[in-house]
């Protein structure tokens, strides 16, 4: 059994992704900004039979994230998934004006939030956890399309930062990667997206699961192979 700590489980992939740890045999810790909004969660945990536990967290307040932290016991981090997100932004800034506010709560919440995440649960890691940072194939400088300033720019600061965390923390046996979860068909994804949640689940569990210090730093395709920077 391990230990998950799942962030942003209120549904999609996070929620999936609950489900499926719990379903086989892991002790989950799951962080949601409102869990009395996160209906589908609460249901998935009554049926785990206690294997999924639900906390509240805003990735976006480093306080809220310091507070859930705490508060969600003091067992070992086995596996942290770092899911939570928006998409910020999406008008054609260079023809309207640009919503500043919109790149701000995008910065707090992709950059910002996953760093604030990590410092939080470092005490409790060890030698062979595994942190698993969901980014985007957006965030890659071989994405060949224009468009979607604030989501990209925001995955590619994840990614460049936490590159340099898995360098920082390697000799502490800690794994962090980045994943490109695939074009997901969930709330964010729309309908026509090329996989299914359980698809890119399925995928990305078989990849943490054989993740060893070698792979730490890297960017990886939910299908396991490795995305171009």
């Amino acid at each position: 059994m391990a230990n998950v700590f799942i962030v942003g489980a209120s549904r999609g992939i996070g929620l999936e992704l609950a489900q499926r740890h719990a379903a086989r045999g892991d002790k989950v810790f799951a962080f949601v900004r409102s869990p009395d909004s996160a209906s589908d969660l609460a249901e998935a945990a009554d049926q785990s039979d206690g294997a999924i536990t639900v906390h509240a967290m805003d990735i976006g307040n480093p306080a809220s994230v310091a507070s859930a932290s705490s508060g969600a016991g003091d067992e070992p981090v086995d596996y942290l998934y770092i899911v939570a997100g928006v998409t910020g932004p999406t008008n054609n800034e260079l023809e309207t004006d640009i919503d500043w506010d919109g790149w701000d709560q995008a910065f707090a919440i992709m950059v910002k939030g996953p760093l604030a995440v990590f410092k939080a649960f470092l005490p409790r890691m060890h030698k062979g956890t595994k942190v698993i940072n969901y980014s985007s194939q957006l965030a890659a400088s071989t994405w060949p399309y224009g468009g979607m300033y604030a989501y990209g720019t925001m995955k590619n600061g994840l990614n460049r930062m936490m590159r340099s965390v898995a360098i920082d923390v390697k000799e502490r046996g800690i794994i962090v990667v980045l994943l490109h979860p695939g074009w997901v068909k969930t709330d964010m994804g729309g309908p026509d997206a090329d996989i299914t949640t359980e698809e890119s689940v399925a995928g990305t569990m078989t990849l943490a699961d054989r993740l060893t210090i070698d792979d730490s730093g890297e960017f990886f395709n939910w299908n396991g192979e490795h995305h171009a920077w």
